[in-house]
């Protein structure tokens, strides 16, 4: 088959264009059946065509799920964190329509771990020397900016982890001479948006990984074993009210002719 063939697409039957097709392991997927897939599968060129059929199947059910789903809470301004706490499921996507984006809804129970990542850009600012090359400042002065990354880590058959970025532009915290970890950015002008974010991560960390809380039962007071009832044993021959006989009570207090209980 020459370069320039005509391809067909083996899950649609569709003709593919000539910068159109995505090539998998035993075929070929158009554009558009490929942008049914999930947005957090990565794996098409090492998978086959049944796996492909098997996501876009599940893809197709996913519907449902979108269509159930009622956000309780939502965090985040690029990519938007949406929470169903009454279901106990949540979704991650960029999209203004859940109809057409179909992102994946997931249980909370999915998720293995989270991790917010900070990512720090310096750009280091310079003057104009004596002989007019530029030259640092002493000590030197640096523009920082700063981007907030949220990896999702989960148990799915398609993909394993999610990673976004929380804002949607970088954040700046102005210039100064040295980077400054997070728990000292208070003392940094205009830092307020820093920590929105990183409080933010944090929000949501918690919500995807905290444990349903189990109702512990109440604590009970043991109570000692409760004592059988003893029935005094007459000492010595007695008469038995029920047969009228002498009788020396067995170890029980019965009458040894009759049976019946005899109290001393």
């Amino acid at each position: 088959m020459g370069l320039f063939d005509k391809k067909y697409c083996d899950v649609c039957g569709g003709k593919i264009g000539l910068l159109g097709n995505r090539k998998l392991e035993d075929g070929n997927l158009c554009k558009d059946c490929a942008a049914k897939l999930s947005p957090w599968f990565s794996e098409r060129r090492h998978s086959t065509l049944a796996d492909i059929k098997d996501q876009l199947a599940y893809r197709e059910q996913n519907r449902q799920a979108v269509s159930a789903f009622h956000t309780t809470r939502s965090f985040g301004k690029n990519y938007k964190v949406l929470l169903d706490d009454d279901a106990r499921k949540f979704m991650v996507t960029n999209a203004s329509k859940l109809a057409d984006a179909n992102p994946d809804v997931l249980d909370f129970s999915q998720v293995t771990g989270c991790d917010l990542d900070v990512d720090e850009d310096r750009d280091e600012l310079k003057k104009e020397g004596p002989d007019g090359k530029e030259v640092s400042y002493t000590p030197p002065r640096y523009e920082y900016s700063y981007d907030f990354y949220l990896t999702v880590r989960v148990n799915h058959p398609y993909f394993d982890e999610m990673r976004f970025k929380l804002n949607s532009s970088s954040v700046s915290t102005g210039t100064h001479s040295m980077s400054v970890p997070s728990s000292g950015m208070h003392a940094i002008p205009g830092a307020n948006e820093y920590q929105d974010y990183v409080r933010m991560g944090n929000e949501i960390k918690e919500a995807l990984t905290r444990a349903p809380q189990a109702q512990a039962a109440p604590t009970q007071t043991p109570q000692p074993p409760q004592a059988e009832a003893v029935v005094p044993t007459p000492k010595g021959p007695v008469k038995c009210p029920l047969c009228g006989a002498t009788t020396t009570p067995d170890a029980k207090g019965c009458c040894e002719y009759c049976g019946s209980p005899i109290s001393g």
